[in-house]
């Protein structure tokens, strides 16, 4: 059992040194990868499946050390009561029932304090998730990200080659209607000229012969 409570023990330093790891500020890029790596590894996942095992082992024996500690705490106070008449032996017993009081409560302070900061632990990762999530967020809608740049810049260069089509396009309608207002320019001279021409070909009014 002692044995057990000292690999809690190193568990608790473990979970003080991923707590300082998870505030100690670092850049944006190395924040991303190392929770990217942390929450896609496959290793990972197992090593929380195992922890989570741990943790309820570790709940059950807070549960006795906090069995333990109430009975010792009345146990204290029956030979409290019981041995008035002689100091000696009150003595002893107390200072042996005061022992097992501290282990008892010392065992309940440890598995306490590692269930509660597994728990600080949890929350604190989930919020740093949220807020790298919201932090990328962020850079897309300003374009700061590199993803964001490229994909801006794909769509501008569609965009430009959409305009450029377009631009061909209308280039190539205005040389249709210039095309054709030539054609039409030319069809109404032609119409003029033989319109002369056939003005030409006629006789004056007054000169006709009525029949």
């Amino acid at each position: 059992m002692l044995t057990f409570y000292n690999q809690v023990f190193l568990l608790l330093v473990a979970e003080m040194a991923l707590f300082m790891g998870l505030i100690v500020p670092m850049p944006f890029g190395v924040r991303r990868k190392i929770f990217t790596f942390i929450s896609e590894s496959k290793l990972v996942a197992k090593l929380q499946y195992g922890l989570k095992i741990t943790f309820i082992f570790i709940l059950i024996l807070f549960i006795d050390s906090v069995n333990r500690v109430y009975r010792v705490q009345i146990e204290l106070a029956a030979a409290t009561d019981s041995n008035k008449g002689s100091a000696a032996i009150m003595g002893h017993e107390r200072l042996e029932v005061q022992a097992r009081k501290f282990y008892s409560q010392r065992n309940m302070y440890l598995c306490g304090f590692t269930l509660f900061l597994s728990l600080i632990l949890n929350r604190t990762y989930m919020m740093i998730l949220e807020v790298l999530r919201l932090e990328e967020k962020v850079k897309q809608y300003e374009g700061t990200d590199k993803n964001t740049k490229q994909s801006a810049k794909l769509a501008q260069a569609g965009e430009a080659g959409e305009i450029g089509t377009l631009r061909r396009q209308l280039e190539a309608k205005d040389r249709d209607i210039a095309t054709l207002k030539k054609q039409s320019e030319g069809l109404q001279k032609e119409y003029h000229d033989l319109t002369e021409k056939y003005g030409a070909t006629q006789p004056p009014a007054g000169t006709r012969k009525d029949k």
